[in-house]
């Protein structure tokens, strides 16, 4: 009988303890990346196929009468959510985008890159020049929702890629590379820039400097920025998230920039 007493009481103590540790983490819930993205202001995420048929996702952020159309591309490991703040920040400041998933990638902010999961999936090579597609397909996209040029920006592998595609591409009016270098096999992008005659921007981290100035020395543009930050900075894009040291000088070089574009 004793037993038993002990048993029910202990049976009923943990229970309380359950109730008080649940109705805890309720009322503390851990932060809701996802919800918070799904919930932005004139946000809607869309697919479309790159040219290999690959399902290509994008996070649209539209605004009424756009000074300009920006297309966001992320890092390696990274996926769209890594423009998340930005591309809000760009809204304000009168610019709509649009940030892809490329193949080349995986999470940033909570969120999957969907299109490198199923490139997975489907066995498809994921290296940094097989995301050239995602991009270009992209490009198109964006043109065709602008009706006009758009203003191409990347960041680490995708900044090379920017800077290729915008060489070339008359569907680009303009470029940004956040950290470009030569990370694409089998092609020197030093030499493969040189002709780029459009409005570009470039910036990195601190210590990348000297490597940012060797990829756009043959650029024949007429406006080539090049901001040198003089704090630490950080590499790629990341520059531009709020939790980076400087990032506000980032913003301003950034956005003179685009302003000479418009």
């Amino acid at each position: 009988m004793r037993i038993s007493f002990l048993l029910s009481i202990f049976l009923i103590i943990s229970a309380c303890n359950n109730k008080s540790s649940n109705k805890k983490e309720i009322l503390n819930p851990k932060p809701n990346v996802i919800l918070a993205h799904r919930n932005l202001t004139n946000f809607k995420t869309v697919t479309f196929p790159s040219k290999d048929s690959l399902t290509i996702t994008a996070d649209l952020y539209l605004i009424k009468k756009p000074k300009n159309f920006i297309l966001l591309c992320h890092q390696a490991g990274f996926s769209r959510a890594a423009y998340i703040e930005a591309a809000k920040k760009l809204n304000r400041l009168g610019y709509s985008c649009m940030a892809i998933d490329q193949r080349s990638g995986k999470i940033a902010n909570n969120i999957i890159n969907e299109t490198a999961k199923l490139a997975k999936e489907k066995g498809l090579a994921t290296k940094y020049l097989d995301a050239k597609p995602d991009i270009e397909t992209a490009i198109d996209y964006a043109y065709k929702l602008n009706n006009g040029k758009i203003i191409l920006v990347g960041s680490s592998y995708s900044a090379s890629l920017s800077l290729l595609l915008a060489t070339t591409n008359d569907k680009v009016k303009a470029v940004a590379a956040f950290s470009p270098g030569e990370y694409l096999n089998g092609i020197n992008l030093t030499e493969s820039i040189s002709s780029l005659n459009k409005p570009t921007f470039v910036t990195s981290s601190k210590k990348e400097i000297e490597q940012v100035t060797g990829i756009i020395k043959n650029v024949k543009s007429d406006v080539v920025i090049h901001f040198k930050p003089k704090v630490k900075g950080i590499h790629g894009s990341r520059a531009l998230w709020k939790e980076t040291r400087g990032n506000n000088t980032y913003w301003k070089a950034f956005t003179d920039f685009l302003s000479l574009v418009e």
